[in-house]
């Protein structure tokens, strides 16, 4: 069978579809897209109570932290930044929750862009909360810039070449999270993927993988789901 592979989703107070205006959870479908084309199924997992995190992870083989709003600065003990955007609390709570259980029982992760940050706060990093640069000149694009990867990491196995990638932040990883690895820098410095230490499958990208065709950075979370589920 093919790996789950759970999903998180926004929670919007009100979105529009026919003649429609509701809230809803919502995911862009490149999201699920990219997880059947690296050979998995995608689960979309909407904000819930945290205290239910353990129990649907239990359920899944991977979890991947989707994009999304900035994490609230509270989380890692800052004052708002004027640029900072506002917070989704209920997001916060709920996939922070998500990531703890995977880290507490091994499941594989992948972070993607806020889901990156995220997992750096989760160990105790903490965010810069405003760089220019990373962002598309027109709203509701995505902009593009080159990564290189770090020899010897996770990351660099799977891409070892410097790539192009789509990009759409304002933030960024600042001090590192307990047990963090830095592995893939932007031309100007800035931390475009992080990772845990074996025996975590542990993996934060600061991209949108799911913008683009090349599926090895999924791919990867899908065996490794593949191979956790086998086990």
């Amino acid at each position: 069978m093919k790996p789950l592979i759970g999903v998180s989703t926004y929670l919007e107070d009100s979105a529009r579809w026919g003649a429609w205006d509701l809230p809803a959870a919502l995911l862009p479908a490149a999201y699920p897209a990219l997880v059947r084309r690296a050979g998995g199924l995608a689960a979309m997992l909407p904000p819930d109570d945290p205290a239910a995190a353990a129990a649907v992870v239990a359920r899944l083989d991977g979890l991947v932290i989707a994009g999304g709003p900035d994490v609230e600065p509270v989380r890692y003990g800052a004052e708002p930044h004027p640029r900072t955007g506002p917070p989704a609390r209920e997001r916060d709570a709920w996939e922070l929750a998500l990531i703890g259980a995977a880290l507490a029982s091994g499941t594989p992760l992948l972070g993607i862009c806020r889901g990156m940050q995220l997992l750096n706060v989760a160990v105790g990093g903490t965010l810069v909360q405003h760089l220019d640069g990373h962002t598309a000149t027109v709203l509701g694009t995505f902009g593009a810039h080159d990564v290189k990867p770090v020899p010897g990491t996770l990351y660099g196995s799977l891409v070892d070449e410097e790539t192009s990638v789509p990009t759409q932040h304002h933030q960024s990883v600042d001090r590192l999270g307990n047990g963090l690895t830095v592995s893939a820098f932007a031309s100007d410095g800035t931390v475009e993927a992080i990772e845990l230490a074996p025996p975590h499958w542990a993996l934060g990208v600061q991209w949108h993988p799911e913008m683009a065709p090349d599926t090895r950075v999924m791919a990867a979370l899908v065996r490794a789901a593949a191979e956790r589920g086998g086990a």
